[in-house]
């Protein structure tokens, strides 16, 4: 069904209940605190009435300003959770005969109201976009109000349901797509920035170029998450190889590696709701189905913690066994490092694949996580640590987030799951022989 079509249809439902309420007066004339608008569409009318009644949620939501919103979610914490009376007899049911008819009403009695509420907002036209940027909000309520974790937790549980794999459509954006979707595929571009519509047609236009996005039906032209893909014959070390403006076009048939050098969320308000591993491993399937000469699959990832943990391990006797000569050599400024001559610049960056190779294998959190954000995402998706690139990416970004190194993370689509397993029970990084080489006898 055409979506333009589907929304007009909604709006006119909901227009049409709007009338059947007597809508605008019986807000107020706005003067109708959004608390109550919610305990109303709460309170069971018919389809149309409700999703009127929802509209005038969100669109009182809309109104308030940040104090208003905060106040808001507020609202929903303390007088949208679980209705107490109902769960203590529940919780007494169950006690006094146990069995799954009481396990389902306890469970029913345990869920806060305000998932319900959220599920009937959700039934406005526009309803999933305004939830999405709700959320966003909430963020930044968070940050300073910890409590209101409660209501995210509620929001992340039925985006999980709302935002599943079965819903979303993969799309390939290429230099004919809608000129909306292409203006937010620069505006989101999270990893290397796209420097205008130049830069842009480059990335899409080629025969060796992809990109790939994922939709919701609910959010017409709005992308979720897109992945960037160069066809190449081998496995690239630096984005300057991939990105430069002149550069010879390869035949896609003539390419044997696909390699994922960007991969940006484009929807604050879905943080969390993981997509990015169903991209992935669909636009691999996707491609080695219209290029069987494809056989290796490959990214190019950027290494944001290290710069931060390496500065930690300079500092800290014990982190990392290391000579005062080394310490010194890292804690010289990555932009400085650039004019070392040769002699110096060849012991500089061994020293930092191996210092990289510590972080991505043995660093670990407090909590025994791996520390880098990225790393978790690949390995988690079943991939393995392929190649350590010192001197990957000069721009300043690279330089400030990572001293200019970068990794490839390779997917052998026989490997994913086991890989996959690995890393998900047992915290493993499966790494190539090649990176584990790299490794300096562990400190003392």
């Amino acid at each position: 069904m055409d979506m333009a079509f589907l929304g007009e249809l909604l709006t006119s439902v909901a227009d049409r209940g709007r009338a059947l309420i007597g809508f605008e007066r019986f807000i107020g004339n706005r003067a109708r605190p959004i608390d109550r608008l919610c305990e109303d569409l709460l309170s069971g009318r018919g389809e149309a009435s409700g999703m009127a009644l929802a509209q005038g949620v969100l669109d009182a939501w809309e109104r308030l300003d940040k104090p208003g919103r905060l106040a808001f979610f507020n609202v929903l914490k303390e007088r949208f959770g679980p209705d107490q009376a109902g769960l203590d007899a529940a919780i007494e049911a169950y006690r006094e005969k146990p069995s799954a008819a009481a396990i389902s009403a306890l469970h029913l009695a345990a869920e806060p109201r305000r998932q319900e509420l959220l599920r009937r907002l959700n039934l406005a036209p526009e309803g999933t976009h305004v939830l999405v940027r709700m959320r966003e909000a909430l963020f930044e309520a968070i940050a300073t109000e910890p409590e209101l974790r409660a209501v995210d937790d509620d929001f992340r549980h039925l985006f999980g349901s709302w935002f599943n794999r079965g819903f979303l459509v993969m799309r390939r954006i290429d230099w004919r797509s809608p000129a909306n979707v292409l203006e937010k595929i620069i505006r989101y571009e999270a990893v290397h920035e796209i420097q205008g519509w130049d830069d842009l047609r480059r990335r899409l236009e080629p025969a060796d170029r992809r990109c790939f996005a994922f939709f919701h039906p609910q959010l017409v032209d709005e992308p979720l998450i897109f992945v960037e893909v160069a066809l190449t014959t081998e496995i690239p070390r630096s984005i300057g190889e991939l990105l430069q403006p002149e550069r010879a076009v390869l035949p896609a048939p003539a390419a044997t590696t696909a390699v994922f050098y960007s991969i940006s969320n484009c929807q604050e308000g879905l943080r969390g709701i993981s997509f990015g591993n169903f991209l992935i491993k669909q636009v691999a399937e996707d491609l080695k189905r219209e290029l069987p000469g494809l056989d290796t699959f490959v990214t190019l990832s950027p290494v944001p913690g290290f710069a931060r943990w390496l500065s930690g391990a300079v500092a800290e006797e014990g982190e990392v066994a290391l000579t005062n000569e080394e310490r010194s050599e890292l804690a010289r400024p990555a932009v400085e490092a650039i004019s070392l001559d040769d002699a110096a610049k060849v012991r500089r960056d061994k020293l930092l694949g191996q210092m990289t190779a510590e972080y991505m294998l043995r660093a670990r959190t407090n909590s025994g996580r791996v520390i880098d954000p990225v790393a978790r995402f690949h390995l988690g998706n079943g991939a393995r640590l392929e190649r350590i690139n010192v001197g990957g990416n000069l721009s300043a970004r690279g330089l400030r987030e990572s001293h200019g190194v970068m990794v490839n993370y390779r997917y052998d689509l026989d490997d994913i799951e086991t890989n996959h397993e690995a890393f998900a029970t047992r915290n493993t990084v499966v790494a190539s022989s090649g990176v584990r080489k790299l490794l300096r006898p562990a400190a003392n």
